[in-house]
């Protein structure tokens, strides 16, 4: 059985204008797929989607209208058969902190919001479309799914409570969805990914001792992933047939320690 053909075929990248969404939306694209960048930042996310023949969504992944918009545009390019829900943030505080009042509930409900709640938005109305497209081989298959956790999800630091408690979310509904959506034969996939050097850290040369510092954590290769390195999985899951209801650590085989 072949790898899924993405020619001429449309997909979907969330957090697209940046880091792994980016390096994401760069390899599907050499692959042949028309690529929706969806994503809040218009300057970036305008210059990718030029630069690779694709098009930016203005989008809040939590925003029932704006997944709607980035569906749309996708299928008007060609059948949906992929979607990479990259974009994610999060909001570091503890439970209760040092002067011992409680972590404004707010701040967890807001990286919730995104996250979670934003990663099941896209994902519902993505697969939605790609059940609507004729199957491309004789398994019936017709799209498949991408969705980024984070090995805090597993190892979640002092401080990543609402964000940890988001991409285990994201890992928990992965096998479930993967069993709601195999009757149209869309698959879904998550990667947890570890440390990766994406414009969180910021730049200039303190942001390069710091990086180097966080990469003596790794296990090997000592360093930060890249982008890059994350995509290389995110197309191997979309592209590989027989990959469905999986999570994937791709984290230089790091164990993060509690801070």
């Amino acid at each position: 059985m072949p790898r899924m053909n993405l020619t001429d075929t449309s997909a979907i990248v969330t957090g697209g204008a940046s880091g792994i969404g980016e390096a994401s939306a760069r390899q599907l694209a050499d692959l042949g797929s028309k690529v929706v960048i969806a994503d809040l930042n218009e300057d970036r996310g305008q210059e990718v989607a030029s630069e690779i023949g694709g098009i930016f969504v203005k989008c809040d992944v939590s925003s029932q209208e704006d997944g709607a918009a980035a569906v749309l545009a996708a299928s008007e390019m060609g059948p949906l058969r992929a979607l990479v829900n990259s974009a994610g943030l999060g909001r570091a505080g503890r439970t209760v902190d040092r002067n011992n009042d409680p972590m404004p509930q707010d701040d967890f409900d807001f990286v919730i919001r995104i996250n979670l709640l934003g990663s099941f938005n896209m994902l519902r109305q993505s697969a939605a479309a790609m059940a609507k497209t004729d199957p491309v081989d004789d398994d019936g298959a017709r799209g498949a799914i991408v969705n980024m956790a984070s090995v805090a999800a597993f190892d979640g630091q002092i401080g990543q409570a609402a964000y940890s408690a988001s991409k285990g979310g994201v890992v928990g509904m992965t096998l479930p969805i993967a069993r709601d959506l195999s009757a149209m034969g869309i698959r879904v996939n998550t990667i947890a990914p570890g440390l990766i050097d994406t414009p969180i850290y910021g730049e200039g040369e303190e942001s390069e001792k710091f990086k180097n510092h966080l990469g003596q954590s790794v296990l090997f290769p000592k360093r930060l992933g890249s982008g890059e390195e994350l995509a290389f999985m995110v197309l191997d899951l979309i592209t590989n047939p027989y990959m469905n209801g999986e999570v994937v650590r791709v984290d230089g085989g790091i164990r993060m320690p509690p801070k």
